[in-house]
């Protein structure tokens, strides 16, 4: 049975991966940041890591950059997000697969024995992404920046470059006014910032919007 560390910063989430994989694998640790991450692997030296995207304290690709050559361990990325950027990112960390959320318990289960083994496991979706992404001249770059922001500041992010207010915002992401508020300050501490313009200028240029 392969033995398995789950990191993602949803306590939630992990739960429900691990109903959904029942005992077709064994969890030998959890994580929930990127330093959690790291003392965990290290510490138990999985078979497989399964590997969220962003993380507090710089992302999966900090785990992998902290962790390269220093433990024998897969990492498949599991994320919701599907960008160019996070896809591209962990594959050139060392990552062997990119699943996303969506996938089923018995899916998930299959992808981590065959990345165990040694081969690479995309989604569907994903994987003539992936070498079309490699093949390319203008693969997108690893943005340390944007790997700062969680998934949820990335869509405040990306209404706000559309003119949104933050009532909107609130309203089409089913957030309060004031969660808005908190995300958008985030946002500009992480990238030293000081205005929502500055903002919008900063998500256009990296085609967020």
């Amino acid at each position: 049975m392969r033995r398995v560390v789950l990191v993602d910063d949803h306590q939630m989430f992990r739960t429900g991966v691990k109903a959904e994989l029942g005992g077709g694998v064994e969890i030998v640790g959890e994580a929930g940041d990127v330093d959690e991450a790291v003392s965990v692997i290290k510490a138990v030296q999985p078979d497989v890591v399964l590997l969220d995207v962003h993380l507090p304290g710089g992302g999966g690709i900090e785990v992998l950059r902290r962790l390269h050559g220093s433990v024998a361990s897969k990492f498949l990325a599991l994320s919701v997000s599907d960008a160019a950027e996070d896809v591209i990112g962990v594959v050139r960390g060392g990552a062997r697969g990119y699943v996303t959320k969506t996938i089923s318990g018995a899916e998930l289960t299959d992808a981590i024995g065959r990345v165990a083994d040694g081969d690479a496991v995309f989604s569907p979706r994903l994987a003539g992404f992936v070498l079309d992404a490699f093949a390319a001249t203008d693969v997108p770059a690893v943005d340390p920046e944007l790997d700062q922001i969680t998934q949820r500041e990335r869509d405040v992010l990306r209404l706000i470059a559309r003119g949104y207010a933050y009532k909107e915002i609130a309203k089409e992401l089913f957030i309060s006014v004031k969660t808005v508020e908190t995300h958008v300050s985030s946002v500009l501490r992480k990238l030293q910032l000081s205005n929502r313009h500055e903002l919008s200028r900063w998500a256009a240029a990296r085609r967020l919007v």
